[in-house]
């Protein structure tokens, strides 16, 4: 009778969910899980820092809808991989990170890189396990990608011990399990009723969803609800919440509000818990999510404002919600939805609050920059935006916009913006991909400019440099002043451009704005990775001209 090794069973499983491509970094556990992607056809991604692996996976998922799968190997590599586990949490991306283990038979003798994994990866991931059964691994594995698809997307985590991987089972006793498919929580009828009505009677509602449910993820369901329902939805995936500049003066019509509608967006630091003045105090609230510990969290913090708490998944409900609509708003609902509508395409800029002193003389303000992209933006067939660091990420995601869009999310842990620059390309080769972020961010992932030459990624990465970590800058510029600045320093001298032509890139050094446009042009007829380092007048995240001071990190 023929037998399938547990590596084999692995690849078995990816296969039945339809994975072509996974990232990883090689190491002694995992080599025989290599060894069965050529047989399985699967591409491997290989990069050069675990990390890196599990942002490239977290960007795959978001741009596909597809699980995006991380390989690592054991005890240093997938520590090596934990923090974007934790971006991709708060991303609410489906990943399934697969880390080699040391022998399940060694389970106590002190084996090599032996390390209770599964205890680690906990607090990160929708759900940890370590395989008891060599048969069992095409199952566990299945049931993994299951988990990660289902209800709130996250990652999930199998740590696969060395032995099963290298055992040989006998067909007829694979237990191949269900294949991975998404499972849906419906919501009752009912209760898809009694908020459609509510949202018909309320004269200022307002629909906040999460960032599964974001404009480059969800576009025509959102646009089928706002035309179903004639109200405002509001997807937020930002740390900064309320603070957003990409949400303009939202802040200022949140307190408008007479019925908000959460839509798994959980209720946290990014919406002030709820809070007066932020709210009014006399809003009722409606919340639906899948997780119950967010329904309790909101009924703790909202008390008796908390009228609606159904346990559902968002899109289940949203797309219920569209078909059980009666016809929108009609005029009063148009009129409330334009306030809203003008709130978030604000743009004014408060007086004063761009500092024409900050940075070295003639270097580029981020407006310059946003627009130069923008234009590259505006004429690609497929433009992909990426925003990554702080402040001036912030000012990207405020003044540049595409159809598709993946920014660090509300983990607000910041560096994987060229990682997912090299995802974006594999996953859509085609595209005219722009990754803005500042020269510390830029630093966290360099080498991925050869894994980006090596397996063809092509992206115009543009590095705003203003020689500081600029978020914390302003940290302490705002709280402790300009005599107790500390730490936040980065060399002038760094030509990054230079730096990524040793990989093979290309890469161009701009000291005036009105060259930048020419170096994007370059940059995108290299038809390879490219980095262009211009100079920044570093300033603080965008400050609008409104009244209202909204919360938020930062």
């Amino acid at each position: 009778m023929s037998s399938r090794s547990g590596a084999h069973l692995v690849t078995d499983a990816l296969v039945r969910a339809g994975v072509k491509t996974v990232f990883s970094l090689s190491g002694n556990q995992i080599m025989p899980i290599y060894d069965a992607c050529i047989d399985a056809g699967i591409r491997i991604v290989h990069v050069r820092h675990e990390a890196a692996a599990v942002h490239m996976a977290d960007a795959w998922a978001q741009l596909t809808g597809q699980i995006g799968v991380a390989l690592l190997t054991a005890a240093p590599g997938l520590t090596n991989g934990l923090s974007p586990l934790f971006s991709a949490r708060s991303a609410e991306s489906p990943v399934l990170l697969l880390s080699g283990d040391s022998p399940l038979a060694a389970d106590g003798m002190g084996a090599f890189q032996e390390l209770a994994q599964t205890d680690i990866t906990a607090p990160l991931v929708k759900a940890s396990l370590r395989p008891r059964r060599a048969a069992e691994l095409q199952s566990d594995v299945c049931a993994a990608i299951t988990v990660a698809l289902s209800g709130r997307p996250g990652p999930v985590h199998v740590a696969l011990p060395f032995d099963l991987l290298q055992q040989a089972v006998p067909e007829d006793q694979i237990i191949q399990g269900n294949a991975p498919a998404r499972k849906t929580v419906k919501p009752a009828q009912a209760d898809v009723t009694a908020i459609a009505q509510q949202l018909a009677q309320a004269a200022r509602p307002l629909i906040l969803a999460g960032p599964m449910h974001n404009e480059s993820r969800a576009a025509s369901r959102l646009k089928a609800l706002r035309e179903a329902l004639g109200v405002p939805v509001v997807p937020m995936e930002s740390p900064r919440g309320l603070r957003d500049p990409m949400l303009g003066a939202f802040a200022s019509v949140l307190a408008q509000a007479d019925l908000v509608l959460l839509v798994g967006k959980p209720l946290d630091f990014t919406l002030d818990f709820g809070r007066a003045p932020t709210w009014n105090a006399e809003t009722p609230v409606l919340v639906v999510d899948p997780e119950q510990h967010l329904l309790d969290r909101a009924r703790n913090l909202l008390g008796t404002r908390l009228t609606v708490s159904v346990r559902a998944d968002a899109d289940a409900m949203l797309d219920a919600l569209t078909t059980a609509a009666a016809g929108g708003l009609g005029q009063r609902g148009r009129e409330w939805g334009a306030t809203v509508d003008a709130a978030l395409a604000m743009r004014t800029l408060k007086p004063g609050s761009v500092k024409s002193g900050d940075g070295q003389a003639g270097a580029a303000l981020p407006t310059e920059i946003c627009a130069a992209v923008q234009k590259v933006l505006d004429t690609s067939a497929d433009p992909i935006l990426i925003c990554d660091g702080g402040e001036f990420g912030q000012w990207a995601q405020a003044f540049c916009h595409a159809p598709t869009r993946l920014i660090n999310g509300v983990s607000g842990a910041i560096g994987g913006g060229l990682c997912y620059a090299v995802a974006a390309s594999l996953a859509r080769p085609e595209a005219t991909i722009v990754a803005l972020m500042g020269d510390g961010t830029v630093g966290f992932h360099f080498t991925e400019f050869e894994t980006a030459i090596r397996e063809n990624a092509r992206f115009m990465a543009v590095v705003g440099n203003d020689s500081r970590w600029n978020a914390e800058h302003v940290i302490q510029m705002r709280e402790y002043g300009p005599e107790r600045l500390i730490g936040c320093s980065l060399s002038p001298s760094v030509r990054y451009d230079l730096a990524v032509a040793g990989f093979g890139a290309h890469g161009a050094y701009v000291k005036a704005p009105a060259d930048l446009g020419l170096a994007l042009e370059q940059a995108g007829q290299a038809r390879r990775a490219a980095c262009i380092n211009i100079e920044l007048n570093g300033q603080a995240a965008p400050a609008y001209d409104v009244a209202v001071a909204a919360p938020g990190a930062h």
